[in-house]
């Protein structure tokens, strides 16, 4: 049988069958030696190969990994310099955001874009909690969506608590395999759990002293919302992407910088203080925002700008 990894629980997996039945499944053990620095052979989104193992018990042996289309990783959070695979297989990575309770920094959203670019899927931002806004936030978060429309992302402000907005984000859902993340506390549970009756993930409140949120979500998993429409709910990533990647190559995941490529004078041109450089001329200009600039810049140094 062919088999759809929903989630991973250590050295057990449920798996939904094509049968339409969910089993436990667990990896031969040739499987586990062929992890190429990276923690987890299988991950949530994994097409597989099963076969029955004990009916009684409802498991099966999970015989084969099919290959990937795409996949997205963090860095390991118990191995440094290894990799742990977030999900595989996906049709565009959703990043949930708040400006207010808690409020959710531009270095955060441009690792998470430049991550998605760099696995080479789609990008879409979530501006959640609308209706906490007072009118002069309501027009900074207008002003930073129409920032990220303009260079290629699809960006959409709801209120999760509100029916009309549930049913425009599932519209851009369906018939799609969507990982969902974002901070701790941005109401990512509470927008999974309105979009299907099946999802029941733990909420908690945001501290009022720290304005940060409570982690809830302690491992990826995959919830079927409707047919053929899939979502994946993550933990709050933070080490997200962009372990192993080349000083050189960063600015090809900011579409407006990568579409400026060869501009420069310098072919090896960084971006940093190099005289003709496109692209600080075109953040000089207002062509390329100063706040994405500057994500840019904090990734060159590798400094923690996702607070």
């Amino acid at each position: 049988m062919k088999g759809l990894i929903l989630r991973s629980t250590g050295l057990w997996y449920d798996v939904l069958a094509d049968d339409n039945h969910r089993y436990k499944g667990r990896l031969r053990g040739k499987l586990r030696l062929n992890t190429d620095r990276v923690t987890n052979p299988i991950a949530v989104g994994d097409r597989v190969e099963i076969t029955l193992e004990d009916k009684d018990e409802n498991t099966v042996l999970i015989e084969k990994i099919e290959k990937r289309t795409n996949y997205i990783n963090r860095q390991s959070p118990k191995k440094d310099g290894f990799a742990h695979t977030i999900a595989a297989n996906l049709d565009q990575a959703i990043v949930v955001v708040t400006l207010a309770m808690p409020r959710t920094s531009a270095g955060f959203i441009d690792r998470f874009l430049v991550a998605a670019e760099a696995f080479r899927i789609p990008g879409v931002l979530i501006f959640n909690k609308t209706d906490l806004l007072s009118k002069e936030e309501l027009f900074v978060q207008e002003k930073m969506m129409q920032r990220y429309e303009q260079i290629g992302y699809t960006c959409m402000a709801i209120s999760a608590t509100e029916d009309e907005d549930i049913t425009k984000v599932s519209t851009i859902l369906r018939d799609k395999v969507s990982l969902v993340s974002g901070h701790s506390g941005v109401g990512k549970s509470t927008l999974l759990n309105r979009l299907s009756p099946e999802i029941t993930q733990s909420v908690q409140e945001v501290s009022d002293y720290t304005e940060k949120g409570l982690h809830t979500t302690t491992f990826a998993e995959m919830f079927e919302i409707f047919e053929n429409t899939f979502v994946i709910d993550t933990p709050g990533i933070k080490e997200l992407g962009l372990m192993n990647m080349e000083k050189s190559e960063i600015s090809h995941y900011f579409p407006e910088m990568r579409e400026l490529l060869n501009k420069c004078k310098y072919d090896n041109c960084l971006h940093l203080r190099e005289p003709q450089c496109a692209v600080i001329a075109a953040v000089e200009n207002g062509n390329i925002a100063k706040s994405r600039y500057n994500s840019y810049l904090s990734m060159m140094d590798n400094d923690d700008n996702r607070r």
